[in-house]
């Protein structure tokens, strides 16, 4: 599993008394623009089948399922931290092997696909992205996503909004659907970035690929920027817009990807530092427990310890 996915907001679970089914469970909340629904599944059960009919965006709480995409894909393990995006008129098939010690819960929300399309072209035509070559466009391909703390924060608040009693919440779902669609977009445009930065010919892609080749060297936004032939206003913006993340952050991000990596390699902290573009190690101490929650020695000494 990877350790940066970010988890989402667990409702309690349900008793097995008030179950209707002890597989896959569901409790719908019907919402103008959506139909929000919380799966539970309390004993194991193999080659279930849910099939949507509008496109779907599904999230992991609890468990681990073991499923596949009737049309696109091989069977694969989903946990916590992880969501994929359902098309319209695709079944998942699902396997849940440890349901009998552990239930599961997950989500689903079912989007009305006029709502969606007006959301793109309304940002396609009054919020442009700033590389021209980019239009707003939901990848149905990019089905398998790992939470990030933006996607999993508009995933709560739209699950807060369907579950709270309130008369507005249809108005507030509206806006929270928006922000969940653009921050989804985002997701992907990241793992469609790093997963064909070879081939990928656009500005973010080749800058991406500079910064990854480059952790190791001092890195300026300014610099950067020139070598994507933008300004240094049109690049943060056009960063953000793709990736949903501002360029330092992601730097600051990639190298402490790469430090992990190194450290479970058994490389001393001070290389590792070195390594990731850090020349204070202290430094890169006190950054690495920010984000990490642990010190590089601590990581290190559980990582070796669990080989």
């Amino acid at each position: 599993m990877n350790s940066n996915k970010i988890l989402l907001e667990t409702p309690a679970l349900q008793k097995e008394n008030q179950l209707t089914s002890l597989v896959e469970n569901r409790t719908i909340f019907n919402l103008n623009n959506c139909e929000f629904s919380i799966y539970e599944t309390h004993q194991a059960a193999f080659g279930v089948k849910l099939h949507f009919e509008t496109i779907a965006f599904t999230a992991m709480l609890r468990g681990k399922k073991h499923m596949k995409l009737d049309e696109k894909s091989g069977y694969f393990d989903y946990f916590p931290g992880e969501s994929v995006l359902v098309s319209p008129g695709e079944t998942m098939v699902i396997d849940f092997p440890e349901a009998d010690e552990t239930p599961t819960q997950c989500i689903s929300l079912s989007l009305n696909a006029e709502f969606i399309e007006d959301s793109l072209n309304y940002l396609n035509y009054h919020l442009p992205k700033a590389d021209e070559t980019s239009h707003w466009n939901i990848e149905l391909d990019e089905y398998y996503l790992f939470n990030n703390t933006s996607l999993a924060s508009a995933t709560n608040n739209i699950m807060r909004i369907a579950m709270d009693d309130n008369s507005q919440k249809d108005i507030m779902a509206d806006f929270a659907l928006k922000e969940l669609l653009i921050r989804l977009m985002q997701t992907q445009g990241r793992g469609i970035v790093e997963k064909n930065i070879a081939k990928n010919k656009s500005r973010i892609g080749f800058v991406v690929d500079y910064i990854k080749k480059n952790l190791h060297q001092k890195l300026s936004v300014e610099s950067i920027a020139k070598m994507a032939y933008v300004s240094k206003s049109n690049f943060f913006k056009m960063f953000k817009e793709e990736l949903g993340t501002s360029p330092n952050d992601f730097i600051l991000q990639e190298r402490i990807s790469r430090a992990k990596e190194l450290l479970a390699s058994r490389n001393s902290i001070k290389e590792t530092a070195f390594q990731t573009g850090f020349s204070d190690t202290n430094y890169f101490t006190r950054v690495f427990k920010q984000l990490v929650g642990v010190t590089p020695k601590s990581f290190q000494d559980k990582t070796i310890f669990f080989e």
